[in-house]
């Protein structure tokens, strides 16, 4: 599985935590930034390269956005045809967005989050498969039909 991962200023440090422990676990691992720790910089520009990532590849990526309170970096992926990020509560949450929505993106509020407790949140997310069951395929397709009408609106 291919990871891409960004984060703004509040997030680098942990981007780069969860960076290193994809690579341990034999990930590759694309960074879209920041590169440098930037107390100036601005999370969409970052989100929007791993969201156009995640779009072209939904199946075949997945994509870690991180910013203050998650919510920024969440609203820009979300922006993005067949991205389906969710903000990170806690392992068991993300488990279910897995099984039943099949996200493709998890953000992380890293103002509210520690290092070890969102490595145990990534490993349970990426553990956890889609589930295949009829009304989660359904409901997928409803948000693609969604997803279609907004596009054929711009």
């Amino acid at each position: 599985m291919l990871f891409y991962i960004a984060a703004d200023h509040r997030g680098f440090k942990l981007k780069e935590s969860l960076k290193e422990y994809l690579k341990k676990g034999g990930y590759q691992v694309w960074d879209y930034g920041n590169e440098i720790y930037d107390e100036n910089d601005d999370f969409p520009i970052f989100v929007k390269k791993v969201a156009e990532k995640i779009s072209m590849d939904p199946q075949g990526s997945r994509g870690i956005v991180i910013c203050g309170s998650g919510a920024g970096a969440d609203i820009v992926a979300n922006k993005f045809p067949k991205v389906r990020s969710v903000v990170a509560i806690n392992a068991e949450q993300v488990a279910s967005t897995r099984s039943d929505d099949d996200t493709n993106v998890l953000t992380f509020a890293s103002n509210y989050i520690e290092e070890e407790e969102a490595k145990r949140i990534l490993g349970v997310w990426m553990a956890t498969p889609f589930s295949e069951e009829g009304k989660y395929k359904r409901r997928l397709g409803e948000i693609e039909i969604i997803e279609w009408e907004k596009f054929k609106q711009e």
